[in-house]
């Protein structure tokens, strides 16, 4: 509190300069062209930050209630433009997708990306382009993730197992969850490179540095607001993301100087070798892939693909322990498919549509990325009526549109029998984002999902432990988390321990 009125003070001292400005710009941004968007009333140089509600995606929701599903905040001199319609997120990612194909990179995530040199930040273009191809064919097509089969299967039987050896205790859910997508990921990335021993001492390094990443991502930062003040970094967010990413970069030279020295396989074992050899030959020379591109896409991948699926496993079955009736359903179908003198296998998945309907409607109720990752459109255009200024930061607010009333029937009810028929525009969903820059990594999230899920609910009964209560409430960021952690205990539902190996 004493460092944010320290901010305050050292902003208004700015007040009389930044104030002209200001004003300059509100008359010369009036004209032909149609108005901002309304939104609540706003100080001079400080906007709406004051009044902000750290629970943005709730707060932004309210905010369009007052002024309509396109409305704005002043985020000091930052304007926020918010998306909360389907009809106007189409708009945004799809009649207008490539003007709004850019994004307005925080310090914070340029700092964790090697300068913003990932699929997620960098700028649409070129280099952008040469990412996303490298992400889509080389690293997370079909083919590849069914060459991961059997690590994902391992990870997967080892969660049961340890389930298994704490039957009848209580278990945090989430951590676990966590901790077998980051397994999972850095398998795929080198897990033929290094020891076991290693590999769960990195596994347990990661684990911390990754919630201290996404923590800083999803904080608020007057550098990104006012931009005159970013070399001050008042908040620190620059500096111990700085010692966050190195913490990560020197992982990663550990693991290209190891696989650097194996020579003469021409079979791929893990990611990294494949990316090496692809970055040798030159294969992608305009522009070229270097070892930073390498390096930010395995950022990527593990800040990525860890958390926002184990956070949505855990969403699940929290919502399935609420509703036992939901559990039983999911429980029979498994037992048709799969057989209760059987184990859970991917080739399963498919013949599971209300296991899939449940990770629907997990991620309706419970949008991963509550505002998506936001854009930044490259000119200005107008959006709904009304203008949306170059450079002005867009949340599109899946949230608040998977909630809406006016498309969805009791929204607010956990009913995965609604996406058992469900037909509808892609703009009423899309827990992956739409356009140019949908996830890349939607297929491994969701058979990762399913593959958890599925297990765990076919292998145990679940149960809160004694006097404990269900809390579904969620603790904003730019992945969505549960307030408090579930914490459950696992009963076996097999007969035989054998399946439990």
């Amino acid at each position: 509190m004493d460092q944010e009125l320290a901010t305050m003070i050292l902003i208004m001292s700015m007040a009389s300069l930044l104030s002209i400005l200001w004003l300059v710009w509100m008359l010369t941004s009036k004209g032909p062209n149609p108005p901002l968007p309304p939104g609540p009333p706003s100080l001079p140089l400080l906007g709406n930050l004051l009044s902000l509600d750290p629970e943005l995606h709730s707060y932004f929701a309210n905010v369009a209630k007052t002024y309509g599903p396109i409305s704005r905040v002043w985020l000091g001199k930052k304007l926020g433009i918010l998306i909360t319609s389907p009809a106007l997120a189409r708009e945004v990612l799809k009649v207008n997708d490539t003007i709004f194909a850019n994004r307005d990179v925080p310090v914070a995530g340029k700092e964790a990306t090697y300068g913003g040199n990932d699929v997620l930040w960098t700028s649409y273009g070129d280099q952008w382009r040469m990412l996303r191809k490298i992400c889509v064919r080389e690293m997370l097509s079909s083919q590849v993730m069914d060459s991961f089969y059997s690590l994902r299967r391992k990870e997967t039987r080892n969660t049961v197992k340890y389930m298994y050896n704490h039957v009848g205790s209580p278990v945090n859910v989430g951590e676990r969850m966590f901790l077998t997508m980051l397994n999972v990921i850095t398998g795929m990335m080198w897990g033929g490179t290094v020891e076991s021993g290693d590999r769960e001492r990195l596994g347990i390094e990661f684990r911390q540095v990754i919630i201290e990443i996404v923590r800083y991502l999803g904080m608020p930062n007057l550098s990104d607001f006012y931009p005159g003040l970013a070399p001050f970094d008042l908040q620190g967010v620059k500096r111990k993301m700085k010692i966050l990413a190195k913490r990560f970069d020197v992982i990663f030279e550990t693991m290209i100087e190891q696989r650097r020295k194996i020579n003469g396989e021409d079979e791929y074992k893990d990611l990294l070798q494949f990316l090496l050899h692809l970055q040798d030959r030159g294969e992608y020379s305009n522009p070229p892939f270097t070892i930073t591109h390498l390096k930010a896409l395995f950022m990527d991948m593990v800040v990525g693909g860890t958390d926002s699926t184990s956070n949505t496993v855990e969403f699940a079955l929290a919502e399935i322990m609420n509703q036992p009736e939901i559990l039983r359903k999911a429980q029979y179908e498994l037992e048709m498919v799969v057989g209760k003198d059987n184990i859970v296998e991917e080739s399963h998945i498919k013949k599971l549509p209300y296991i899939y309907a449940i990770m629907k409607e997990t991620l309706r109720l419970h949008a991963a990325i509550p505002l998506l990752v936001p854009h930044c459109p490259s000119e200005s255009c107008v959006i709904g009526g009304y203008t949306v200024p170059k450079g002005a930061r867009v949340f599109v607010n899946a949230w608040a549109i998977h909630r809406d009333p006016t498309v969805w029937e009791k929204p607010l009810e956990f009913r995965p029998e609604r996406f058992l028929d469900y037909t509808s525009n892609e703009f009423s969903f899309f827990p992956f984002g739409s356009g140019r820059r949908i996830c890349v990594g939607i297929d491994i999230a969701e058979r990762m999902f399913l593959f958890l899920l599925g297990s765990m609910i076919h292998s145990f009964d679940w149960e809160l432990g004694q006097g404990k209560k269900h809390d579904l409430t969620e603790k904003f960021g730019i992945v969505l988390k549960k307030k408090v952690d579930l914490v459950a205990i696992p009963k076996p539902r097999l007969s035989n321990p054998t399946m439990y190996e």
